[in-house]
C-alpha cells in the first residue's frame, strides 16, 4: 500500500487529506520510486484552488517534483537500474506527496552521492526554473539582475546562480524578507508603492535583466526601469501579451546542469524539512506567501 496526500475537490485546503492506496505499476518510459523527499510548490495549491481549471479527475495527488530510490523500471527504461537514486518529475496521475510514486524517466536525472535528497527534491521545478530565468539572456559578470519575488524557493536558487556568476543582484520582496536576501549576497529592495523608485536608486539607473517570479504590480513596476525585452516572467501571462514581455523558455538538459551546480555545493536552496504527515501544513505556509527558501516535505 502507498500513501499519498491528494485534494479531493477544487478549493480551498479543506479538501486536502491523505490516501490509501496500492503500490502503483510504473508504465512505459516510467519509474517507481520509494521517495525520499518531496518538493511543495505554488503550483500545488493553485492546482487545488482551480487556477488551472477543474476539468482533472479527482481525487488528484498533490506534488509534481520528487527524489527517492528507484524500486521498479516500466517498459523501454534504460539508465536506471534498481537502487539508483534518482530526482524528477513526478507522472501524470501521480504525485510527490507519498511514500511511493511514479517519475518520469525522461524528465529524472541520477542524483548525486554529494547532493542530499532534500535539496535535489526542490531541483525539479524550483531549481530548473532559477537556471532557465538566469540563462535564457546570458549576462557578464558586473551585470544587474533584478528578481521579482526573490525570497521564496525559485528566487533563492536565482539569487545564489547570479552570485556565482558575479552578477549584481537586486532582491525584491516582503519587509519580513530584507535581511534573508542580505544573507544570500542581494541588494534587498521591499515590494509596495514607489517600487520604481527603489529599483532606480538600488541600481544606479542600470538593470540588464527582470526575473520576474510574481507578476502583477511589480512587474508594471519594473516595466517603469527597464524595457519589456529585458524581463523574463514566468507567471504573468498578461504581461506578455500587452506589454511584450518574454516568457521563460526551457532548456531540456536545464535539470541535469542544476543538480550538478548543487552538488558542487555553489548553491544552497535553503531547505526547511517537513514530516510528511504535516504535508497540509507546509502547503498552507507556501500558499501564504510567507515562507522562505524552499519547503521539502520527508515519509
Amino acid at each position: 500500500m502507498t500513501t499519498t496526500y491528494v485534494f479531493t475537490d477544487f478549493g480551498s485546503a479543506e479538501h486536502e487529506q491523505f490516501f490509501e492506496g496500492p503500490t502503483p505499476e510504473p508504465g512505459p518510459g516510467q519509474l517507481l520510486i520509494d521517495v525520499r523527499a518531496a518538493g511543495v510548490n505554488p503550483y500545488d495549491w493553485k492546482l487545488r484552488s482551480g487556477l488551472f481549471g477543474r476539468k482533472a479527475k479527482l481525487p488528484r495527488a498533490m506534488g509534481v517534483e520528487a527524489a527517492g530510490v528507484v524500486r521498479a523500471v516500466g517498459p523501454d527504461v534504460e539508465g536506471f537500474p534498481v537502487g539508483t537514486e534518482v530526482v524528477g518529475t513526478v507522472a501524470k496521475g501521480f504525485g510527490g506527496y507519498a511514500d511511493q510514486t511514479v517519475l518520469r524517466a525522461a524528465a529524472t536525472v541520477e542524483k548525486p552521492a554529494a547532493l542530499s535528497f532534500t535539496d535535489a527534491a526542490v531541483m525539479p521545478v524550483a531549481g530548473v526554473t532559477a537556471y532557465d530565468g538566469t540563462h535564457q539572456i546570458e549576462l557578464e559578470r558586473g551585470q544587474t539582475l533584478v528578481i521579482l519575488g526573490a525570497g521564496g524557493g525559485v528566487g533563492t536558487i536565482a539569487t545564489q546562480i547570479g552570485g556565482v556568476h558575479k552578477f549584481n543582484v537586486i532582491g525584491v520582496a516582503g519587509e519580513s524578507k530584507q535581511d534573508y536576501l542580505r544573507g544570500l549576497g542581494a541588494t534587498p529592495v521591499v515590494y509596495g508603492p514607489g517600487l520604481a523608485d527603489r529599483l532606480r536608486a538600488a541600481s544606479s539607473g542600470t538593470i540588464d535583466l527582470v526575473l520576474d517570479l510574481v507578476g502583477g504590480d511589480s512587474l508594471r513596476a519594473a516595466l517603469e526601469v527597464v524595457s519589456a525585452d529585458r524581463i523574463i516572467t514566468t507567471v504573468d501571462s498578461g504581461a506578455v501579451a500587452e506589454h511584450g514581455v518574454l516568457e521563460l523558455q526551457h532548456d531540456p538538459e536545464a535539470l541535469k546542469k542544476i543538480v550538478d551546480v548543487a552538488s558542487y555545493g555553489l548553491i544552497d536552496p535553503q531547505v526547511t524539512v517537513v514530516p510528511l504527515a504535516e504535508a497540509g501544513r507546509a502547503v498552507a505556509e507556501v500558499e501564504g506567501g510567507h515562507s522562505t527558501g524552499n519547503i521539502v516535505l520527508v515519509p
